[in-house]
């Protein structure tokens, strides 16, 4: 695989674990035991994925992703968490981290995550450099992939990673019906049924930052019993 790795964990022998398993498929590992160690580590390294503990000794996980997302620094995070709490998934989720896995774990679970995050990325990037144009464009509605950067209705629109992903993908096949299943295969990389509580969580965040009312929306549109399609609209 030769990817490098950054895994920010306390607990020695969780973080050693996870090691092993990720440099048996290849990978290198750099691991920090601090939020404030695994901050400089990141920002001396380009690493291609940051396995993230969201205890952290010194500051919160959550502070830790917020932190890299401020700076730009877009590496695809996958965090650790001993809470069950929807809240603060969703919290993760919303601060730009790419997945999730909630303690205890299976580490074949874990290496399975890291795999589908990495194709994710290469499918995407694969995507971005065959199509002739990185702007795509319908009334009301502008997304700038070689940017990553979206404006609604005249305004500017923050979105988080997996949110940005989520609607190049619904706007690259206007019309073409997705079931929810389809979309964590295409956009996180992996499908199973009792995931998909995230892909309808995803899209009601995402309607409503892009729709002008998001009840009635009119770019990502409900297909019942089915999932979901993107307006067939033109500009």
């Amino acid at each position: 695989m030769n990817k490098q790795i950054l895994v920010i964990e306390d607990e020695p022998q969780l973080a050693r674990l996870v090691e092993m398993h990720l440099e048996d498929v290849g990978c290198r590992i750099e691991t920090a035991f601090t939020g404030s160690d695994g901050l400089a580590r990141s920002s001396r390294t380009d690493f291609d994925l940051i396995v993230l503990d969201l205890m952290l000794p010194d500051m919160d996980g959550l502070d830790v992703c917020r932190e890299l997302r401020v700076r730009q620094d877009y590496t695809p995070i996958l965090m650790l968490t001993a809470r069950s709490g929807e809240l603060d998934r969703v919290l993760g989720l919303e601060l730009g981290a790419d997945d999730y896995l909630t303690k205890p774990f299976n580490v074949r679970e874990l290496v399975a995550r890291v795999k589908a995050i990495f194709r994710r990325i290469e499918r995407l990037a694969q995507e971005r450099e065959d199509s002739e144009s990185g702007l795509l464009q319908f009334a009301g509605l502008t997304i700038d992939q070689d940017r990553r950067q979206v404006t609604a209705h005249g305004r500017s629109v923050h979105l988080t990673a997996r949110e940005f992903d989520l609607l190049v993908q619904f706007a690259r096949s206007p019309g073409r019906v997705f079931t929810r299943a389809q979309l964590l295969d295409l956009v996180w990389g992996y499908g199973a049924g009792s995931y998909e509580h995230t892909v309808n969580s995803h899209i009601n965040r995402l309607r409503a930052k892009i729709e002008e009312d998001p009840s009635r929306p009119r770019f990502i549109q409900t297909v019942w019993g089915v999932g979901y399609k993107f307006t067939e609209s033109d500009i």
